[in-house]
């Protein structure tokens, strides 16, 4: 069994690749005598995954930490420095390329930050974007203008707002959309399979009609990432 570890912006998430399927998993009850690997992302330090990567040295298990590189397989990464890329966008990127093969894509994944990336048929990544998430824009607007604010019941929708809450959300959630849609010009193919991950990947995926929700994105990529590794 294969564990894969996931450290984001703010939190921890573990799954397992049993060779067929990959599954949550409890920490806190890993049958560690399982696990053969351990396969890990980062984006920053943290104290649980640090007490993981022990736990596996004591059994010996190996651990592999997931790079960006400039190439893998016939997959390009756009960064002349490749090692500036978020890990997080690259694994996502790893499964865009092996999930829909010679696919012009746009992927999104939405979390603190929204990532936009452009990857065309040929396995080139041509670049993307760094955006607020949703919850960012909305906030970093009630905190810092006199008239702005949101309340708890307000809902994310594309419809023009009548109130402020809804002009706030709304707003923030056009604008994404707005971004995916300018995406598409950077590709000839004007109708690119549009994968959307991470929180409000659901509801951006219901804003365009032929997109797919992939939550586990990120986790594929990385289990993508070790086995092309291993070629």
């Amino acid at each position: 069994m294969r564990l894969l570890i996931d450290v984001g912006n703010t939190a921890l998430k573990a799954v397992r690749y049993d060779g067929k399927n990959i599954t949550a998993c409890d920490l806190s009850t890993l049958p560690w005598q399982q696990v053969t690997e351990v396969v890990y992302a980062s984006v920053g330090k943290s104290e649980q995954l640090d007490a993981l990567l022990a736990q596996a040295a004591t059994l010996n298990i190996p651990c592999y930490e997931a790079v960006v590189s400039k190439q893998l397989e016939n997959l390009y990464c756009a960064y002349e420095h490749y090692q500036n890329l978020g890990i997080d966008r690259w694994l996502a990127i790893i499964a865009a390329y092996m999930l829909w093969p010679k696919q012009d894509c746009i992927i999104v994944d939405t979390g603190t930050a929204t990532t936009i990336d452009v990857l065309d048929t040929g396995g080139q990544h041509l670049g993307g974007w760094i955006i607020p998430g949703l919850d960012l824009m909305t906030r970093s607007l009630t905190q810092n203008t006199q008239r702005v604010f949101d309340d708890e019941t307000t809902q994310f929708s594309n419809e023009l707002g009548i109130n402020t809450p809804n002009g706030l959300k709304n707003g923030a959630l056009v604008a994404t959309i707005g971004a995916v849609e300018q995406a598409k010009l950077h590709l000839s193919n004007k109708n690119p399979q549009l994968i959307f991950a991470g929180g409000y990947g659901k509801l951006l995926q219901a804003q365009f009609p032929t997109a797919v929700f992939a939550p586990q994105l990120v986790m594929q990529g990385l289990n993508y990432w070790r086995e092309l590794c291993e070629k």
